[in-house]
Formats: C-alpha cells, sequence, structure tokens
C-alpha cells in the first residue's frame, strides 16, 4: 500500500518560562542560518560535508547551538541555497527551525521534550482526535513554527493510501465563485458566507487603518489571516462531503483542468477582488489529497464549452446561457441551472467506465425544480 505525506500542526501549550526558551533558541538558530547562508554563497556551495568543516564549530561557539541544531541550521541552509543559487539566502528571526529525534522527542502523546539553549523543557501539548489516530505514522523531523504568539510543532507523517477502486461512473464537480462547487447530482455549495466574511474584514481593516493608533494596530494584526482560516475551512467541509459522496456511491470524481483560468478570464474591476480570492486551486488539492486516502480516483477534463453544451442534444452555442445562472438548449430546449448542466457534462466528459445515463436526463423537467443547496458556515 502506498503511502503520502501529511503535515500535522500541534500545539504547544507553553507558560512564559518554556516560551522565553523556545522564542531566544529560535532567534539564535536563524542567526547562526543567516551566518552560515554567507559562507554558503561566498564559497558557491551546497554541499553539506564542506559547509560544515567550514562553519561547524565557529557556528556552535558564536551563537550557543549544540551539536544538532548546528548540524540543523547547515542542512537548512543547504536545502534553501539549492532552491535559487542567484541570491544568498536570508532568513527571518522567527522563522521555522529544525527539529529531528535527536532533540525532539514524544512523550506519550501529552507531551513534547524540546531541546533548548537552555537545556530540555516538557511541553504540553494540544493535540486532537484526527492527529492522535496519525502520531504512530510520525517520520523524521518536524518545524518549531511561531505563529500568532503561539508555538506550533508541524509533524511529517506517513498518510497510507487506499486501493482505487474501479468506479461505475463519475460524479462531476463545476467550481465557482457564487456556487463554490456544484455536483452532477444537483447539490450546490454555496459561497454566501465567505463573501460575508470578506466585505466584513475588508470595512473593519479599513476602519482600523484610518484609525491608526496602537489599539488598533493589535487589533489590526489579531485579525490577519480571519478570512484564509475561514476559507480553508469551508473547502476542508466541501471536499470531505463530495469525496465521501463518491466513495460511497462507487464513483470517481471529475474536475475540470483550471490551470491558467485567471489569465484567460476578465472581470470588471468591482468583482476583481473576489475573483482574484477565488481558491479553487486549494479545494482542487484538498479533493485530489482526500480522494486518494480513500481510495477515489479523480479525472482531470478539458473545461472547455461545459457551461454552455447541451448533455441532452450535445449542441454547443454560446446563446445556450443566456445569463450565468440559466441554461436553455437552442436546439431541443433543454433547460437548467447553468451549473448545474456544466457538472453534467464534467460528469460525461469524465466516464471512464461505460457510459451511464443520469436519470434525470431522462426527466427534462427534473432540471426546472430546485436542486438541493448546501450553505456552508465555517466553525
Amino acid at each position: 500500500m502506498l503511502a503520502m505525506k501529511q503535515t500535522l500542526f500541534v500545539r504547544l501549550e507553553t507558560d512564559k518560562v518554556q516560551f522565553d526558551a523556545l522564542l531566544e533558541t529560535i532567534r539564535r538558530f536563524n542567526e547562526a542560518c543567516n551566518f552560515i547562508a554567507f559562507t554558503s554563497y561566498k564559497l558557491r556551495t551546497a554541499n553539506k560535508m564542506r559547509l560544515q568543516r567550514e562553519v561547524y564549530r565557529e557556528a556552535r561557539e558564536r551563537f550557543g547551538l549544540s551539536a544538532q541544531m548546528a548540524i540543523r541550521a547547515i542542512a537548512k541552509v543547504c536545502e534553501a541555497y539549492k532552491r535559487d543559487r542567484s541570491k544568498r539566502p536570508t532568513f527571518k528571526p522567527h522563522g521555522a527551525m529544525v527539529y529531528d529525534q535527536r532533540i525532539l522527542s514524544w512523550k506519550h502523546l501529552e507531551r513534547a521534550s524540546i531541546l533548548t539553549l537552555k537545556g530540555r523543557i516538557l511541553v504540553p501539548i494540544r493535540i486532537g482526535e484526527y492527529q492522535k489516530a496519525r502520531m504512530n505514522h510520525v517520520r523524521g523531523q518536524a518545524d518549531l513554527i511561531l505563529r500568532n504568539r503561539r508555538f506550533y510543532l508541524a509533524v511529517v507523517v506517513d498518510a497510507p493510501e487506499a486501493n482505487e477502486y474501479d468506479p461505475v461512473s463519475a460524479l462531476g464537480v463545476d467550481l465557482g465563485i457564487v456556487n463554490l462547487a456544484v455536483d452532477s447530482d444537483g447539490t450546490a455549495y454555496k459561497g454566501q458566507d465567505i463573501d460575508k466574511a470578506m466585505h466584513r474584514n475588508e470595512r473593519i481593516k479599513a476602519k482600523l487603518q484610518a484609525c491608526g493608533s496602537k489599539s488598533a494596530k493589535r487589533h489590526l494584526k489579531r485579525i490577519s489571516g480571519c478570512e484564509a482560516r475561514h476559507r480553508r475551512n469551508v473547502n476542508h467541509i466541501i471536499s470531505k462531503r463530495l469525496v465521501a459522496k463518491a466513495k460511497d456511491t462507487g464513483r470517481a470524481i471529475a474536475l475540470e483542468n483550471l490551470k491558467g483560468i485567471r489569465g484567460q478570464t476578465t472581470v470588471r474591476k468591482a468583482q476583481r477582488r473576489r475573483h482574484n480570492s477565488w481558491s479553487f486551486n486549494q479545494l482542487r488539492q484538498f479533493i485530489e489529497y482526500k480522494a486518494k486516502l480513500a481510495g477515489v480516483p479523480v479525472v482531470y477534463v478539458n473545461p472547455r464549452g461545459t457551461s454552455h453544451t447541451c448533455p441532452r442534444c450535445g449542441v454547443q452555442d454560446k446563446k445556450s446561457r443566456p445569463t450565468r445562472d440559466r441554461f436553455r438548449c437552442v436546439g431541443c430546449g433543454f433547460a437548467g441551472p447553468a451549473d448545474y448542466i456544466a457538472a453534467l457534462n464534467i460528469a460525461a466528459r469524465g466516464q471512464v467506465s461505460s457510459p451511464i445515463v443520469p436519470r434525470n436526463l431522462l426527466e427534462p423537467q427534473a432540471l426546472l425544480r430546485d436542486k438541493p443547496t448546501i450553505s456552508i458556515v465555517g466553525s
């Protein structure tokens, strides 16, 4: 059985002394990385062994690092320099610090033993049931991350992939902005809550920026990232439901290949903010990895013409979609919600076995009735 890598975030419940010890350690570690990066760029080398001979002893003495911390700092610099050899890597004071098994260990999923410049500390951890079920697959190193004055460990685990089954048909999914997703069963996943959150955050940010006081700046810092977290949560919910539906019915998931879609579409100035905030790629990635874990096949189809092609007679004409929301075929008169029609076409193109005609296509009037709608509310 194949395994994919997942990153789990484990929150550290530090007291003030532990927080200060970790903060000083992560700061000195990144200072050492900048020092090592200067030598790496000067010698034009990303060879860990050569760099270790050049800077290991001085890095330990100057920044007070332990032996393994110095080794991890050298490895981090080499990885960064390999990505772009045209410039010297630079590291933020509170950038992620790499820990491996020699300087980090787990104590019965209740505490983490972490090495700092002042010695080892035992830090209580906050971990959910989802993480607990996967922590026995921890592999390799973890990254110590500081985010909003809280420390987290980003842990890499092996997540076994289920064997893909042979699908009987495909569940087509049309991704959009008004409807974040519509499947070929007619279920629409609305995005009004994301729009409301986006407009509310914009109003709050505008007022706080206009105020400019220290209190306003603290408030701005607190709400930074709220919209992105809400959007991410909504995408997790939608992808989980789509994968569960496909698995329960033995179908594959068919998606449009939307690579480069932003550059191929134009919108009005008032709609640019919404268009640029469209997180279809994140939703696609969530569907992909959840499908792999569940053994659900995912296929990609050409999106050209899916929104103005009749799934009944096959006539393709832009006049068949007079408005954004409605579709009526100029050939046979077949009508229905435009996003649902697109999802049906995606499902038809994504068939990986003998074609199966959806029952509702045999009953054209069924498309004129209201289809199930789910409005996602992030927790």
